[in-house]
């Protein structure tokens, strides 16, 4: 296997990661734990092929709060919906699988809308295109096309928040080009 070398400045922030989960499952964060684990991550980002997860190199603190806000009440929300749903539909319940095109084709971007989407109750992404930057969530309570559209709608403003947030220069010009145009 012929692997291009990718220097370790830019690997670094996987092997951090990947040193901080490997302390998180033997829940040892001891430095003997740690450099073991850094030895086990630097193996790994060496001899198997990931793809290199690229930054965008920008990151707003004055969007980041306000999308933390949102997304705590959307936390809250779905929450209470939830178990109202539980409680006063239960298994009558209707539930779909929503397919949804996102506008960055970032790795990046596409993985944290998922992962935001998928901590909020209700909705759970089962399956990631990448070469199209498409999320397939199964959902509660989408009985109609119209459902299916807000369902649509609340994942791609998630994504503009996070476009707004840590999106590249490139992503944040054609959300504004986007929004602009309405």
């Amino acid at each position: 296997m012929n692997r291009r070398h990718i220097p370790l400045i830019t690997e670094l922030p996987l092997v951090i990661w990947l040193v901080l989960v490997w302390g998180a499952l033997w829940q040892d964060f001891s430095p003997g734990n740690l450099v073991f684990g850094a030895l086990i991550a630097y193996v790994v980002v060496n001899f198997f092929y990931l793809p290199p997860v690229e930054l965008t190199g920008r990151f707003s603190v004055l969007w980041l709060v306000p999308f933390l806000g949102r997304f705590l009440l959307q936390l809250v929300t779905a929450s209470v919906q939830v178990f109202w749903l539980a409680v006063t539909r239960g298994p009558t319940l209707r539930n779909a699988v929503v397919a949804v095109a996102l506008r960055s084709h970032s790795d990046f971007l596409v993985t944290a809308t998922g992962h935001a989407i998928s901590l909020i109750p209700g909705s759970l992404v089962l399956e990631v295109d990448r070469s199209t930057s498409t999320l397939y969530l199964h959902c509660l309570n989408v009985a109609s096309v119209e459902d299916a559209e807000a369902v649509r709608r609340d994942v791609r403003a998630t994504e503009a928040w996070l476009i707004r947030v840590m999106g590249s220069s490139r992503d944040l010009a054609a959300l504004r080009a986007e929004e602009a145009s309405r």
